[in-house]
């Protein structure tokens, strides 16, 4: 994993002059300063990320990512893991949440199954992935950060996959697994404890060996996590703005900020979701969800819908009128 490591340590910045240009024009549009309070933000981080201003959203894609876990046998889940396969039909049939939330926000959907017929090792016996499968997954992850995207979702489907999710949150950040394990698909307090008594496993297993964060990816992360987190940093690469989904997603993309301080600068969180360690995981990152709307349904359908609150940033930034342009006086100096 060293070309990866030596890849953060050269990660590109936002370019300044886009970001100047965007905060210039927002001091001279028809309104209060800071009157539209995060939309400036996101109008100006837009145009940072994209290196153009003004920024645009003409292009959007939806990454979705799907994987099944050997974990599952633990009883983490209160579905079988067949539902993740059977879930990627109904995503290529037109049939999911997200296939509606990405048509109506206006954005490419893609869904990219990874091995669902081999599950990855239950990471209480053994590193979940090989090195080798861990490079395949970050590899397809980032072949759907495609150079001319103006913002990139990432999201996932997969079984068991929060409890994976709280696994690695607690190999990076630290705490037991009652810390960062919630409900997920709906599993009773059995299930929960079942949960909890996994994470603590894995913990114990691979020990001092989690201390690195690509190893832990491996050793308690699935091929779904693995893919985003190959998109975001291929992201990063090509300065392309990323809207992050819900507790799974986050942990993936908290690999490169625990590697690298500022990793996840192009990155925003598109909401704060229901399952219980979202909220806690945000909080360490310094993300500050755009939504919280109380979903925790996964296939990137929170950050979907935070599409619409971007639209309307650039919409706002882009059309209004500046002071000059309007006739209106602005305040005296």
């Amino acid at each position: 994993m060293r070309d990866i490591i030596e890849r953060l340590k050269r990660l590109p910045e936002a370019d300044r002059a886009s970001a100047e240009a965007a905060a210039a024009r927002q001091a001279r549009l028809t309104k209060p300063p800071g009157s539209l309070g995060r939309l400036e933000a996101l109008a100006g981080w837009l145009a940072a990320w994209q290196g153009r201003h003004p920024p645009r959203l003409e292009r959007i894609r939806i990454a979705v990512f799907a994987g099944n876990h050997g974990v599952v046998a633990r009883g983490v889940s209160a579905y079988p893991a067949e539902v993740t396969v059977q879930m990627v039909a109904n995503f290529r049939a037109g049939g999911a949440a997200i296939n509606q939330l990405a048509r109506a926000m206006g954005a490419e959907l893609v869904v990219t199954p990874l091995a669902l017929e081999r599950p990855t090792a239950d990471f209480t016996r053994a590193p979940a992935l090989s090195e080798a499968e861990l490079r395949a997954a970050l590899g397809a992850g980032a072949a759907a950060a495609e150079e001319g995207l103006d913002v990139l979702c990432v999201g996932e489907m997969g079984i068991g996959n929060t409890t994976v999710a709280a696994a690695l949150a607690a190999a990076l950040l630290g705490g037991t697994g009652a810390d960062w394990v919630g409900r997920g698909t709906g599993v009773d307090d059995g299930g929960l404890a079942r949960k909890a008594a996994a994470v603590d496993a894995a913990l114990k297993l691979h020990g001092a060996a989690l201390a690195d964060p690509l190893e832990a990816l491996r050793r308690v992360g699935g091929r779904e996590l693995a893919a985003i987190a190959g998109a975001v940093l291929r992201a990063r690469e090509l300065r392309i703005p990323v809207v992050i989904d819900g507790f799974v997603a986050t942990a993936a993309a908290a690999v490169w900020a625990k590697a690298e301080p500022g990793a996840l600068d192009h990155c925003v969180a598109g909401h704060c979701s229901a399952e219980a360690g979202h909220k806690g995981l945000l909080d360490r990152l310094g993300l500050k969800p755009l939504l919280d709307l109380g979903m925790r349904l996964g296939e990137a359908s929170g950050a979907a819908v935070a599409i619409g609150i971007l639209r309307a940033a650039v919409a706002t930034h882009s059309g209004m009128a500046t002071f000059e342009e309007a006739g209106v006086s602005d305040k005296p100096k």
